[in-house]
Order: structure tokens, then C-alpha cells, then sequence
């Protein structure tokens, strides 16, 4: 079985974009408008291998969603790649220290996000 990537971004057009550059790279792709729906997705998909995470989201912002999978024995070890428009100085130290696995920024290179797949999912 091949293992999934969840997309949890709350513009489609961000879910939109990726999955079809991952489907074009045979990646299986799940996505989530929500964090909320996003770690509900992973409480019932077993086959979710990595999660790409945007980081600014109205009710729970990837910060959250970070702390509360890091925080739930089910959760934790998946590992998230955060994806943010916040291409600040420090930016990518806070999505670390929040416990995600990788960063990229937006606009997303591709190139870059396949490098953080592979090193994460293989």
C-alpha cells in the first residue's frame, strides 16, 4: 500500500496546486481545509506517511495542530513539513521548535518540497 500525504491548507487553490505537481510524482494525496479536519483525517487514515502543513490558518493555526499531534502517542511520530507564507528571519527556527520535521516557504519550490519528501518519506 502506498503511503499518503495530507495537505491541511486553508485556500484550495494551495491544495489544488500541490496535489496535482504530487500526483505527477505518484504521490497518493488526502487533503484537509482545516487543521481541525486535518487531525481528524489523520485519526482515521493509518496510511497518512507525511503531513504538509500551512502554518496561517483562521480557528487553529499549524502552530496548534503541530503542538496537539507532537502531544497525541497516535500522532507524533508522523512527521510535518511546514509550509508558510512567513518567510521571516527566525521563521523557519519557529516551525522547527513547534516540532515540525522540514520547512518551505511560499510560493512553494518544488524541487525543494520533493528533496523534503524524500528525505522524510524514504
Amino acid at each position: 500500500m502506498k503511503k499518503e500525504i495530507l495537505i491541511i491548507d486553508d485556500d484550495s487553490k494551495n491544495i489544488f496546486a500541490l496535489t496535482a505537481v504530487l500526483k505527477a510524482k505518484k504521490y497518493q494525496c488526502v487533503s484537509a481545509l482545516s487543521a481541525s479536519e486535518g487531525l481528524e483525517i489523520l485519526r482515521n487514515n493509518h496510511q497518512i506517511a507525511v503531513v504538509l502543513m500551512d502554518m496561517m490558518m483562521p480557528e487553529m493555526d499549524g502552530y496548534e495542530a503541530i503542538s496537539l499531534m507532537k502531544n497525541d502517542t497516535a500522532l507524533k511520530t508522523i512527521p510535518v513539513i511546514a509550509i508558510t507564507a512567513q518567510a521571516m528571519t527566525g521563521d523557519r527556527e519557529k516551525c522547527l521548535e513547534a516540532g515540525a520535521d522540514g520547512y518551505i516557504s511560499k510560493p512553494v519550490n518544488v524541487d525543494e518540497l520533493l528533496q523534503e519528501l524524500t528525505k522524510i518519506i524514504n
